[in-house]
């Protein structure tokens, strides 16, 4: 694994050659896949935000805290990602499809991890020439995480798309852009492709504080709805690309089901606290918030759902990793 940076941000290239990297295996082990990919928000990035001027940063105590060697990395979670169980990323915490919620949080937006994905292919290209690289990028998978920032940071945070839009119509804005983020990676050679919905956002503590109910044990359904009915939407315009862009093969990957069922049935799976963050009073603290000084940071986060008032903990990002290696990757090879 190669570590490159181009303006200041860094983004990781894995399995460059077969004969550096067997592959990643797939899941009846009769083959293999170049590599895996992610582009997206906090929930897939491993320390992007590091290198660029954002505010937007976990590279500090208490974050990976069970981490190997307790290391501050930039992961917004007390140990791995989902995509540390299963890939490498181009994603930014902190961005989303509009443009308006990655200038909010300095973030890198979805058009410049689409950038970076363009000059890692030129450099794959050097190395291997154009040929191999198109074969090795159309056989690798491609997940992206996204959405999420450009309704809990944006639309239901900030006043200016509210004046715009009504919250159908903001999806409907933002199911566009992702459209076209689609459309400007399949000319780049994407052919695999999973799509993750939002997951329950309305579950998230920092929210249910925002809106005057930090003492509430389960979820705001009113926000609830709207990932709902986005993910509705958001199936349909995945299935309609997969018949307009010929040899794309794309999934929709739904985690807002077991998510929500790990709110309401923790037990299930090994989890007890689902209303608070593990970090300070996991009501409201994320990110600079979030930090070596703030108090009763929780050190056992095992029986968690949530590290942060935003983020999940390592355990239910390994539960998000395991839905998408048994459901939904076998379906992309």
């Amino acid at each position: 694994m190669r570590r490159l940076s181009d303006g200041g941000c860094i983004f990781l290239l894995l399995c460059i050659l077969p004969s550096f990297c067997a592959g990643i295996e797939t899941i009846d082990g009769n083959g293999k896949i170049p590599a895996l990919f992610t582009f997206g928000d906090s929930l897939v990035d491993p320390g992007n935000n590091n290198f660029i001027p954002t505010w937007v940063k976990a590279n500090h105590p208490p974050y990976g805290q069970d981490f190997m060697g307790d290391e501050q990395n930039g992961r917004f979670s007390n140990g791995k990602l989902a995509t540390d169980f299963i890939g490498l990323s181009f994603a930014s915490a902190g961005t989303g499809y509009d443009n308006l919620t990655s200038a909010f949080t300095s973030s890198i937006p979805m058009w410049k991890q689409v950038e970076l994905f363009k000059t890692y292919k030129a450099r794959l290209e050097n190395i291997v020439g154009v040929q191999t690289s198109s074969s090795m990028i159309g056989k690798s998978i491609f997940l992206v995480f996204a959405g999420s920032n450009d309704f809990i940071e944006n639309y239901l945070f900030l006043p200016n798309r509210r004046t715009q839009f009504t919250v159908q119509q903001y999806q409907d804005f933002i199911l566009k852009i992702c459209s076209n983020f689609i459309e400007e990676i399949y000319k780049l050679g994407v052919r695999k492709l999973g799509m993750a919905g939002l997951s329950p956002l309305g579950c998230a503590p920092a929210e249910k504080t925002l809106y005057g109910q930090s003492l509430l044990k389960g979820c705001i359904e009113e926000i609830n709805d709207i990932s709902i009915s986005y993910n509705q939407k958001f199936e349909e315009l995945l299935k309609g690309l997969e018949v307009r862009l010929p040899g794309i093969r794309v999934e929709y990957m739904g985690i807002y089901d077991k998510l929500l069922d790990t709110v309401k049935n923790p037990s299930l799976y090994g989890l007890e606290i689902t209303d608070r963050g593990c970090c300070g009073t996991g009501v409201i603290e994320s990110g600079p918030t979030c930090n070596a000084g703030t108090p009763i940071t929780c050190r056992n986060t095992s029986s968690s759902l949530f590290w942060d008032a935003v983020h999940p903990t390592q355990a239910v990002y390994q539960i998000v990793a395991d839905l998408i290696l048994r459901q939904y990757i076998p379906k992309l090879l």
